[in-house]
């Protein structure tokens, strides 16, 4: 799990992509654009049961060198996404203005 700055900033980006970029909602949206190579960032929720619905996307996401950052809620991933309900991860396909955020969030060194 990402520190909370680095959530806030995965959630920042995701608001600001969807309203000038293009995002990909749902295991199976983000496991295609992950294995196509479109996402730039994907964004996995910490709490789906099973986990092992979710638990391929950082091992693809490393093997693709896309960044990857898991964060806590379903819900509030969902919502950053302007979904009504929560979803288990998404990811921006194209940044449009959330291109900064997501260099900034790449820089930043990875914790293990």
């Amino acid at each position: 799990m990402a520190d909370k700055d680095t959530i806030n900033k995965v959630y920042e980006a995701i608001e600001v992509a969807k309203a000038t970029g293009k995002l990909k909602k749902g295991t199976n949206e983000v496991t295609k654009s992950i294995e196509r190579g479109t996402a730039k960032l994907v964004a996995v929720a910490g709490d789906v049961e099973p986990k092992e619905i979710t638990m391929h996307m950082p091992l693809l996401s490393e093997e693709k060198k896309i960044l990857c950052v898991e964060v806590d809620s379903k819900e509030e991933l969902g919502a950053a996404a302007g979904l009504p309900v929560g979803t288990a991860a998404v990811s921006i396909t194209e940044e449009g203005e959330a291109k900064k955020i997501i260099a900034e969030l790449s820089a930043k060194p990875k914790k293990e």
